[in-house]
């Protein structure tokens, strides 16, 4: 079956997706052809339009020192450097016995020194594959704990790897060494294949790790899970809470209860890093929360999830409910539901969410959403914990507005309170992880890493602003940033304008409006340029400036005038 794939990656490697490309250079110590070729073939599977550079066998430090290589002449978005164990190991044997203890970190300042060359000439990414595990069983298991064995080092340079990684938000690590401790070393590893044409993946295992590959780019394109809605009854426990009664439902150690508990653990992960958990569930509201609120074995509280909707609708109905009170993209929101019948119905009808097609039984759920790798993430913030109380004020905030007429009236009952301030480090990440996240409300539609934010921001020809909001019921945190840069000594130009959709509608873009042009003016620019890039996604801001005292110059291209500006009035108070 995954050599089938694999053929089948073949074949799509020869089409190309539509849209924005996408360029991917890829250097080995090792064969890399047959990896370039199942990358292509599951990009156009995702609706990338990916464009791949196999570069010469094992000419890795070459191409990265040369600047006139063919990999900068390809110029290239991400690079990926793959450099395989079995040539880790030969480097291994061929280092004397006494410097064998020195053998990961001078391994890994080689690594690391690719990373900085292509950094300093670029501002690409690195995607870089750790290192699958290929024990000599020189020692057998007593190579455990000596310094000088093969596997003692081998699992010291990829420690040193991800620990070391996280200081460069540019360098991607895709886990090689999980994906053959999935599929067994047999399977991932094809010796003939690796003997006869120094492939050191099979057929068999490539698919998985394009699969892995891709996802880690998807994410930066904004393609991102950010919403799981639940079901309850045979879903977050066995059996059915209205027929069954709350001491009688499977959880913790009664029946296949430990199953669902392993499953709400693994949701609660999820919650702790920023994915929002919401509830769709046909029961009576009072009957659904119970076991939340005295089931001693629930591992889910009321308080992890960020809107609960229990009732005898139909389920797309009201999961078109949640989306628009949580205000999110439908193609962010994950669907699970152990009923068929409802996961068809939703699928059929929401043509946008995704719904796992789960398994049967309980005990294989975990497993089997772990292996879809739903959740990739390209960032991670301080702020991302808080997310779930974020969106729970969200559905306060609905609530309340469901009570006035005026919508101005509603808007002055928020009490909001917003702060514009230059990018600082603290800021940086958030920032960034907005601008990947960023779909919708995203002017040009440019994505950022911590280092180019970082360099923006040290850069003089750029004016940078971030934007904070809260009002009565919480914080939204930082929801917008702006960069603008110099043209000439009269002229700025808006750069980047990307805004979280959660708080559409709220003044937010008039103020934003007004600031940015209050800064410009503050630093002696007489007009402002804006321009609006389309995108599939973007259109609902096509017309942002022209409704915000902007002129039409030309097709999608906007001026204003900093001394003929006209302020836009709003409900929010500066800081």
């Amino acid at each position: 079956m995954k050599e089938k794939k694999f053929v089948q990656l073949v074949k799509n490697s020869r089409k190309k997706a539509s849209g924005k490309e996408i360029k991917i250079a890829i250097m080995g110590d090792c064969s890399t052809q047959h990896l370039a070729t199942a990358i292509k073939g599951y990009a156009y599977e995702e609706g990338l339009a990916v464009e791949v550079l196999d570069t010469d066998y094992n000419q890795i430090f070459q191409q990265i020192i040369d600047n006139d290589s063919q990999f900068y002449q390809f110029s290239p978005d991400y690079a990926l450097i793959y450099m395989c164990s079995e040539h880790l190991y030969e480097d291994f044997c061929n280092t004397p016995v006494a410097n064998r203890t020195n053998f990961a970190q001078e391994t890994f300042e080689k690594i690391s020194s690719y990373w900085q060359m292509i950094s300093a000439k670029s501002s690409m990414s690195v995607i870089q594959f750790n290192f699958v595990e290929n024990d000599d069983r020189i020692y057998g298991n007593f190579g455990a704990n000596l310094e000088h064995s093969y596997i003692y080092q081998l699992r010291k340079l990829n420690w040193l790897i991800m620990s070391e990684s996280k200081k460069s938000s540019n360098v991607i690590i895709i886990d090689l060494s999980t994906i053959q401790n999935s599929m067994g070393r047999k399977t991932f590893f094809d010796e003939k294949m690796y003997f006869s044409a120094k492939m050191p993946i099979s057929t068999v295992a490539l698919p998985e790790v394009a699969f892995q590959v891709i996802n880690a780019i998807k994410v930066r394109t904004g393609k991102v899970k950010k919403c799981i809605v639940l079901d309850l009854d045979n879903t977050l426990w066995g059996g059915v809470i209205g027929d069954d009664g709350i001491n009688n439902i499977q959880i913790g150690e009664l029946g296949t209860g430990r199953a669902f508990t392993a499953f709400q653990i693994w949701l609660k992960e999820l919650k702790n890093r920023g994915i929002v958990l919401a509830v769709c569930s046909k029961n009576n509201e009072d009957t659904a929360k119970e076991p939340f609120k005295k089931h001693p074995d629930m591992v889910l509280k009321l308080d992890d999830i960020a809107m609960f909707v229990a009732n005898w609708q139909d389920k797309a109905s009201n999961i078109r409910n949640i989306q628009q009170v949580l205000n999110l993209g439908m193609d962010s929101f994950v669907f699970i539901d152990d009923n068929p019948f409802e996961r068809n119905v939703v699928s059929s009808l929401i043509s946008d969410i995704t719904v796992p097609d789960m398994p049967e039984d309980p005990a294989e759920y975990v497993s089997y959403l772990e292996s879809l790798n739903l959740f990739e993430t390209a960032t991670y913030s301080e702020s991302d914990k808080d997310r779930t109380q974020q969106y729970q004020s969200e559905a306060s905030r609905v609530l309340l507005q469901q009570r006035f007429e005026d919508y101005d009236q509603y808007l002055e009952s928020l009490e909001m309170i917003a702060e514009a301030k230059p990018f600082d480090d603290f800021h940086t990440a958030r920032i960034s992880q907005l601008s990947q996240r960023s779909n919708q409300f995203n002017l040009r539609t440019v994505r950022y890493t911590v280092p180019q934010l970082e360099a923006i921001t040290k850069d003089e020809k750029f004016i940078t602003i971030y934007f904070t909001l809260r009002d009565k019921f919480g914080e939204y945190g930082l929801i917008s940033a702006v960069i603008l840069e110099k043209l000439d000594e009269k002229t700025a130009f808006i750069d980047t304008w990307f805004m979280s959709c959660r708080v559409l509608k709220r003044g937010m873009e008039e103020f934003i409006i007004n600031e940015v042009v209050k800064s410009a003016a503050q630093h002696g620019y007489e007009k402002i340029i804006g321009e609006y890039l389309p995108t599939a996604k973007n259109s609902m801001v096509k017309n942002i400036y022209k409704e915000h005292g902007f002129i039409e110059t030309s097709e999608n291209r906007y001026m204003v005038v900093c001394g003929e500006y006209v302020h836009q009035n709003n409900h929010i108070s500066k800081i």
